[in-house]
């Protein structure tokens, strides 16, 4: 096979960050001040398959810098259903990459209704997502030909992470925004591929996360599902002990996704607990424990570092559905822009 589209898009990351955070920053910034100006006592946020990963890691990087409690809200509530929820002192965050599902367009609409202010998040700035909007961040990604998301997630979630950097004024998490460019550069060059090895015949395994790394791990598990055909499960490293351990036994994949944060330490009790097991447990850790280290590109901020990890990963990933015999760009069943009511 030649290289993929998704193998190209992949190395185009980089880039693709360092145009939304140049290009892409005036629009940035009218949306933080939109929000910091709003004061939103909640953030709901209305996205779907990759797009809703990038809306759980902003999530968790919101609550954590700013206190605010963010939620995410099943479009149907207006698209199916016409309810308008009472958003007066919200903000509403849409995040699609074709900016074209009716679903998501409809709740974005309805949140705007409502007295929400309403931020959309798209690689299609005429978009009627973008048309629903107060303000609309270009997340500068250029056009993405394979099918499984790589560069519009990562800049969907980095564009959420400079809303709240923005929002905070975070001196550290700007910083690291600036510098994220040339750690995802390094992040590509991860060698992965004893993972390669351990799950070219798997059936089914686990991917696990804490915090936003648990963001990743949901992001992670879809693309094992939708580029190699292969069952995968996202837990956090607590949840995952509240039942489903129990089918990890000898030779059991998990894919531990340890950031440099606060939750170290927990991921690494779950990943002895699970290799106690039997379980064949990779960790993106320098000092995994009882796992099998797997190399990583630290960014010096827990916010960002979760970001390289995902690049990794994806270089990871096209090798493997490639080795699984399967084509990345062309999963079998799915296209590239999902249109659901």
């Amino acid at each position: 096979m030649t290289q993929t589209h998704m193998k190209r898009e992949i190395a185009e990351i980089p880039a693709a960050v360092s145009r939304l955070l140049g290009e892409g920053r005036p629009a940035l910034d009218a949306a933080a001040k939109a929000l910091a100006g709003a004061d939103p006592r909640l953030v709901i946020t209305i996205a779907r398959g990759s797009s809703d990963h990038a809306a759980s890691y902003f999530k968790y990087a919101c609550e954590l810098a700013t206190g605010t409690p963010v939620a995410s809200v099943g479009p149907s509530i207006a698209s199916i259903y016409g309810v308008d929820l009472k958003l007066d002192r919200a903000a509403a965050i849409g995040i699609s990459q074709s900016g074209k599902s009716p679903d998501i367009v409809a709740m974005l609409q309805s949140a705007s209704r409502s007295g929400a202010t309403a931020i959309a998040i798209t690689n299609t700035p005429a978009s009627p997502l973008a048309e629903a909007a107060h303000h609309v961040i270009d997340i500068c990604a250029g056009t993405e030909q394979s099918v499984a998301a790589t560069k519009t997630f990562v800049t969907s979630a980095v564009a959420g992470l400079a809303l709240v950097a923005g929002w905070t004024g975070d001196r550290a998490l700007l910083g690291a925004l600036d510098a994220l460019p040339e750690a995802l550069e390094n992040a590509l060059s991860c060698d992965w591929s004893p993972l390669v090895e351990a799950t070219a015949n798997a059936n089914s395994l686990y991917v696990l996360g804490r915090g936003p790394g648990a963001a990743i791990a949901h992001e992670a598990a879809l693309k094992f599902k939708e580029t190699s055909g292969l069952h995968a499960e996202a837990y956090s490293t607590a949840e995952v002990l509240h039942g489903p351990a129990a089918i990890v036994q000898k030779g059991f994949p998990v894919l531990a996704l340890s950031a440099a944060d606060k939750a170290r330490s927990s991921i690494l009790e779950t990943c002895a607990l699970l290799a106690g097991q039997g379980g064949s447990v990779f960790v993106t850790d320098s000092q995994p424990g009882a796992g099998i280290a797997l190399p990583v590109a630290r960014t010096g901020h827990p916010l960002t570092d979760p970001i390289a990890l995902v690049v990794s990963f994806y270089g990871f990933i096209e090798a493997l559905a490639r080795h699984r015999g399967f084509n990345p760009d062309e999963p079998p069943h799915l296209r590239k822009v999902t249109s659901t009511l």
